[in-house]
């Protein structure tokens, strides 16, 4: 999931997750049911990302960490740029579906060019879906739609191999991504309209939809003891299709995207 979209979401639903969750199925209804601790990580570092979808300069930004887990459960395997969700069907860990949550990406003009429309923030909502080929080979993949910020349809593919020792001390991922849009939210990123192209000087421009692009990521989780570790991060994408050939990336911008961050975290107990 994404680091920062489980800030708000992934806090309160592990804190107040219902007692059914820490029932062993092998339970009658009448049994009485096992209490089990939560484990919670926050942390908090320094992240650079791309200015805007496209941009060929990056910013710095805060880096919040946050994690919860069962204490009967393991470390749960995540990636740097997975978004909040919630398995409704399935199982944390082997194939899982639900509903997913995070920040939208923005724009403001003045960061790319004087007069280009600005890109309002918000949220995407949506649906994944996740699956284990092997007990090191996730497959995940999420569709969302933008709420008050692009308000069109995008979502990744992503593969990952997973590796951890038997105590978690180390929880590292690698893998290839994919990245789609609708051509709403290209448009919205890489296009230019009659109005935009009046302002900039930039040519008219209407790309569609389709996968915009190709990427890896990998990320790693280090404890240097029970309470305290470090996570870091570094992604690649390289733009595709219309989004690369958008007049905002090939006289602006840049088809190579670069993200990374670190963070110092803390992990204690929540008893129930």
């Amino acid at each position: 999931m994404t680091i920062t979209s489980r800030l708000l979401a992934c806090t309160a639903i592990g804190l107040v997750a219902t007692p059914a969750w820490a029932q062993d199925s092998s339970q009658s209804d009448t049994a009485p049911r096992k209490k089990s601790d939560y484990n919670v990580m926050i942390g908090i570092g320094p992240k650079t990302k791309p200015s805007y979808p496209g941009a060929d300069e990056n910013k710095i930004i805060p880096l919040p960490v946050v994690n919860v887990w069962r204490d009967s459960e393991r470390f749960p395997v995540s990636t740097p740029d997975e978004n909040f969700g919630l398995a409704v069907i399935g199982k944390r860990g082997q194939t899982s579906f639900g509903p997913t949550l995070g920040f939208a990406t923005q724009r403001k003009g003045k960061d790319a060019i004087q007069g280009l429309s600005d890109v309002k923030f918000g949220m995407e909502a949506g649906a994944f879906a996740e699956t284990y080929l092997a007990p090191m080979f996730r497959l995940r993949g999420e569709l969302r739609q933008g709420i008050g910020a692009h308000k069109a349809l995008t979502g990744d593919v992503a593969a990952d191999f997973v590796v951890r020792t038997s105590d978690d001390k180390v929880t590292a991922t690698i893998g290839p991504r994919m990245r789609w849009a609708s051509g709403k939210y290209n448009r919205a990123f890489f296009g230019v309209d009659t109005a935009d192209a009046a302002a900039t000087g930039l040519p008219y421009y209407r790309p569609r939809g389709g996968v915009y692009a190709y990427g890896a990521m990998a990320g790693a989780y280090y404890n240097f003891n029970p309470s305290w570790g470090m996570f870091g991060f570094a992604g690649y994408d390289r733009l595709t299709g219309d989004a690369a050939k958008s007049p905002i990336v090939t006289h602006i911008g840049s088809r190579d995207q670069y993200s990374a961050g670190i963070a110092v975290t803390y992990r204690f107990k929540v008893k129930r």
